[in-house]
């Protein structure tokens, strides 16, 4: 489902700028966004799902505008959501708990909503569980069930935020894998500040910076923005000094090995190939420079 949006603008009480004249399209397939607390990413989302307007701009949603009642409606007949926080109805069990959402969602007919929650607590490895009562589930369970919930009626956009925060390794892992097989023809927007797991997921990714768009483009195109500009340096005195960014610091056996970006790397550094960590950093870098300009992977045109 193709997303359109133009010159968008959130402002807040006491004039505070969530967005400012955001444009972005979105294609079907999985997209990763990026970008630091209070930049605009969850604005964004919550104007996607109609849940709140803009104060100007437009977002064209499959042909609809969610500005409009009957855009906001036609929207989220197909849209599947799971929010950082979603609310489980504790003593609910896991079956009855998914049915409950499907009638909210308007499946009626009791064969088609046994039918896809059994199926989607197969799909989410939920199925031995789907008789216990949701209090009881830890947190990658109720992750789970929470992705489950926003695939009910098969939507054609999904949007996901901060899915693995607060996961432990293995169940991050599992989740990932879920996440992974969601894309098809369908749009989904994975919203995290975990950059592993969108380099794992997303084959695309847009970043957000103060409001603005600050890159819209491939995953690997991203983690090329710190080609020439990742370095390491292994020292046992002071740390690397200069215009340069700290990405990770490692004691070793006989010192510090330290990972940074910048474009003046210091004596004795070494050249390293760049992740996607390093491509978000050093976009920052140069978005902090120039906040007007947006990257673009120059094969994503």
């Amino acid at each position: 489902m193709d997303i359109e949006i133009t010159d968008l603008t959130k402002t807040f009480k006491g004039d505070a700028r969530a967005l400012d004249q955001l444009s972005l399209s979105l294609a079907p397939g999985m997209i990763g966004l990026l970008g630091a607390n209070g930049a605009g990413k969850t604005t964004l989302m919550r104007i996607i799902t109609g849940l709140i307007s803009p104060t100007s701009g437009r977002v064209i949603v499959g042909g609809h505008d969610v500005a409009t009642g009957p855009g906001r409606q036609a929207v989220r007949r197909v849209l599947g959501y799971l929010p950082q926080d979603l609310d489980l109805y504790p003593d609910l069990n896991a079956r009855e708990f998914l049915d409950y959402v499907a009638l909210l969602k308007g499946i009626d007919d009791k064969r088609v909503r046994r039918s896809q929650v059994g199926s989607l607590l197969e799909r989410v490895a939920l199925t031995e569980h789907a008789n216990r009562r949701v209090r009881g589930f830890s947190g990658g369970m109720r992750r789970r069930l929470g992705i489950a919930q926003a695939l009910l009626g098969d939507p054609k956009l999904v949007i996901v935020d901060e899915p693995t925060a607060g996961l432990d390794p293995e169940e991050r892992m599992r989740f990932r894998t879920l996440l992974a097989g969601l894309g098809g023809d369908r749009t989904v927007i994975l919203s995290t500040h975990i950059l592993d797991d969108v380099a794992q997921t997303c084959p695309a990714v847009a970043v957000l910076n103060a409001g603005r768009l600050a890159y819209h483009g491939s995953t690997n195109g991203l983690v090329e923005a710190a080609d020439g500009r990742t370095f390491s340096l292994h020292t046992t005195g002071a740390p690397p000094a200069g215009d340069l960014t700290v990405v990770n610091a490692q004691a070793t056996s006989s010192g510090m090995l330290y990972r940074f970006v910048t474009e003046t790397p210091p004596v004795g550094a070494e050249a390293v190939a760049p992740s996607l960590e390093d491509g978000y950093v050093a976009l920052m870098r140069t978005s902090r420079a120039r906040p007007q300009e947006v990257a673009r992977d120059r094969r994503c045109g």
